[in-house]
């Protein structure tokens, strides 16, 4: 018996890689995060036993699980984007440890590459950006120290923002001294869901057009020149005169 924590992807159910949607398919118990995770990604189930987790504490989750080991059933614990960023796993895995519950992580498309994909955009560019940022806008649960997002706007990298539309008015606040009025910013509402939406701009007027839009959660903030770069130098991988293992030139 095993516990797979499965990335079911940003929303769009063909997102999700072929071994999680073969062992969604094949496991006898599924518990997968309602709130977030569309019930198309279910499609083609023969499970005995499907339950919305969305309203269950992890107690009651490990509880679930506990019975599905008792019984020998494998689970699918399907989870939205990659189950590795905000996914809420790392207490179960701990307990799953405790119980010397089997489990295994199936890795999914995140948020961040569903939005770069909308957008068109590659977030790391020769010249511009070369690393990209992930985190979220700490209100409720403080950000660890030196983690705070005028820490990480220091370094001027793409940075990907979630649960923060709320407070894009502080965002903009902080990102403004190191990124300058005119950086690209975009707002990205449930990509790859049916009623995706999207607004780009510049930290100049970037609230304005979220507020035009009413985008209110759900939604994640991307910055970074790398959206709306000019011009920038060719990448070495295809450069003619560059030389590797899988095209060494001629002599």
């Amino acid at each position: 018996m095993t516990v797979y924590f499965i990335g079911a992807g940003p929303g769009d159910p063909e997102l999700i890689t072929v071994k999680g949607q073969r062992l969604i398919r094949s496991c006898p118990v599924i518990l997968y995060a309602g709130s977030l995770v569309p019930g198309a990604v279910l499609q083609g189930h023969s499970a005995e036993q499907v339950v919305n987790t969305a309203e269950l504490n992890l107690g009651e989750i490990i509880t679930l699980l506990q019975e599905a080991h008792e019984r020998g059933l494998d689970v699918a614990r399907v989870h939205s984007g990659d189950p590795s960023l905000y996914g809420a796993i790392g207490e179960q895995i701990r307990e799953l440890r405790a119980l010397g519950i089997p489990f295994e992580i199936i890795p999914g498309v995140t948020a961040t590459a569903a939005c770069a994909a909308l957008l068109e955009s590659e977030l790391t560019l020769p010249g511009i950006a070369q690393t990209v940022i992930l985190t979220r806008y700490g209100t409720t649960s403080p950000m660890p120290e030196g983690e705070q997002l005028h820490d990480l706007a220091r370094h001027r990298a793409t940075l990907a923002i979630h649960l923060g539309v709320r407070h894009l008015p502080a965002i903009v606040d902080e990102l403004l001294p190191h990124y300058g009025a005119n950086c690209p910013i975009a707002v990205i509402h449930r990509a790859s869901w049916p009623d995706q939406d999207w607004v780009l701009g510049t930290l100049t007027d970037i609230e304005e057009r979220v507020a035009a839009k009413d985008f209110r959660r759900t939604a994640l903030i991307l910055v970074g020149h790398v959206l709306d770069p000019g011009a920038f130098a060719d990448s070495a991988l295809y450069d003619a005169t560059h030389r590797h293992l899988y095209r060494p030139g001629h002599d």
